[in-house]
């Protein structure tokens, strides 16, 4: 004897169903079919998404890496900047002292000018 078992949880011997229950296990299989197949997608869906948000971060990372990289050698760029300007200014009163002296007493006494008004 056959034993078949529904989706409502009924079971029934023999062969012989209604044409009733053969529509509804009709439709839920088909049901369950249209769930499976939309869950599929969702999950590939999702599996993109996530790619698509790695590789971001990953750009996101490598962006701020070079970032910091740059910002860091700033201060050793401006200390060599700084070490020139002095070396050359320091070149430049050696060569022509009382010609630095006279020029600076010339821009002491404009600023002072400028300030009165």
């Amino acid at each position: 004897m056959d034993r078949t078992t529904t989706i409502g949880g009924s079971t029934s011997y023999g062969g012989n169903t209604s044409p009733a229950s053969a529509k509804v296990e009709g439709a839920a299989q088909s049901a369950h079919s249209t769930v499976d197949a939309v869950a599929d997608k969702a999950t590939q869906q999702v599996g993109r998404l996530s790619d698509s948000a790695h590789r971001a971060l990953n750009n996101a990372a490598d962006v701020a890496s070079t970032a910091t990289e740059w910002a860091s050698a700033l201060p050793e760029q401006a200390k060599q900047v700084q070490a020139k300007v002095t070396d050359a200014a320091c070149a430049q009163i050696r060569a022509r002292p009382i010609t630095t002296v006279a020029g600076a007493l010339v821009v002491g006494y404009l600023l002072g000018r400028l300030a009165r008004f």
